[in-house]
């Protein structure tokens, strides 16, 4: 996408203290390993690539560092989950992120950020942090995840959409606004710090109503698609990009949103 890209380790600290300078707060970290296999078995590895970005960032910055917590670009199958007779295990799946999570936490991590949306996850991740002395690093869960197609141009970056099947067993379907509100609930009752709305412009009304009835801490995901849209019309003469991304933004924000998760970060505290 226009002005995204994968960076490696070595110029993190260049791009970390750009972001730093624009008073942005924090960062998201994904990751993209040298290889993948059924398990997903680096991204628990102490030595993998998150891993070794979380420090890169801690040593020069001071920003806030988010890390997500999945298997999708993990594994050699593109699930979030580990798999059993092509099903999604679930239960074996929480330890793994245990696991990650844990890795990350020791890392240097400040918040970890599931997005696999297995059942019980944050509860087995705040289990596994906690009986490791990691009582402070927070979770912010992806509660609400849907299944989208907003999230096209990031599943193509990260080599991460699934070789079989879908993820509508894990991801919610998007007319079911009752799940989402009863995942939240699900999530905070586990543990959960902060919950997240992914993703944010086809998704306000969910934004207002987990805001309105909770009253947590609320990110939105200002997903790959929105972002590709936007840039797409941009280009083609059909918007004003500035303003078009200024208003949506605000709207994630009138919606509820405390914290907001974008690509057009850097592009928009740079005004």
């Amino acid at each position: 996408m226009p002005g995204q890209f994968r960076y490696p380790i070595s110029e993190l600290k260049q791009i970390s203290k750009k972001v730093e300078d624009l008073n942005i707060p924090g960062i998201l970290i994904f990751g993209m390993p040298e290889k993948k296999d059924e398990v997903g078995s680096e991204s628990y590895n102490d030595k993998g690539i998150v891993q070794k970005a979380i420090k890169a960032v801690k040593d020069n910055t001071d920003l806030l560092v988010i890390t997500d917590i999945c298997l999708c670009q993990y594994t050699s199958h593109g699930h979030c989950g580990l798999i059993c007779d092509e099903k999604i295990n679930n239960d074996e799946t929480l330890k793994v992120l245990g696991k990650i999570a844990l890795s990350h936490a020791k890392a240097g991590a400040d918040i970890v950020a599931p997005s696999d949306m297995m059942d019980g996850r944050v509860g087995a991740i705040r289990k596994e942090l906690d009986n490791n002395s990691f009582e402070d690093t927070l979770i912010m869960s992806y509660a609400a995840k849907y299944l989208s197609s907003f999230y096209g141009p990031f599943r193509e970056a990260a080599h991460s959409a699934p070789t079989f099947g879908d993820r509508r067993t894990y991801q919610m379907e998007s007319g079911n606004i009752l799940e989402a509100l009863r995942e939240v609930e699900l999530d905070i009752k586990e543990g959960a710090d902060i919950v997240m709305v992914k993703p944010a412009l086809a998704y306000l009304d969910v934004i207002y109503r987990v805001k309105n009835k909770f009253g947590m801490p609320t990110a939105a995901y200002n997903v790959s698609g929105e972002y590709a849209m936007i840039k797409a019309a941009s280009k083609m003469g059909w918007v004003d990009e500035k303003k078009i991304m200024e208003e949506t933004l605000l709207s994630m924000k009138r919606a509820g949103a405390d914290i907001i998760i974008s690509y057009f970060a850097l592009e928009y505290a740079s005004l």
